[in-house]
């Protein structure tokens, strides 16, 4: 599964990315360069700098990740997508299920 979000700065976006792969929720947290987001929140129109974050996890841990997320998240209502992989790399789609296993 890739997880998407988006933090207000470079720094949140690595501190959520290096715990999400610490608490092996995460196989890799890729921390991408700074976007244009253009939104209208609560009734006013927003354009706001931004870290997109793509998270790269098994299904059964999407729980797990929201919960991180909200928990370690600076906005009120962040942005948290999930797309389900259909296809990948059989080694990769190997690496990343053994990276979000707990180890023995």
């Amino acid at each position: 599964m890739i997880v998407l979000t988006t933090l207000p700065d470079p720094e949140s976006a690595r501190q959520l990315a290096r715990g999400l792969v610490e608490a092996r929720l995460a196989a890799c947290v890729n921390v991408l360069s700074p976007c244009l987001s253009v939104y209208r929140w609560q009734g006013e129109l927003n354009e706001d700098g931004e870290i997109p974050v793509i998270i790269k996890t098994r299904a059964e841990l999407y729980d797990r990740i929201e919960a991180y997320v909200r928990e370690h998240h600076p906005y009120e209502l962040p942005e948290l997508v999930a797309l389900d992989i259909t296809h990948g790399l059989p080694g990769y789609l190997d690496w990343l299920a053994g990276e979000t296993t707990e180890s023995t």
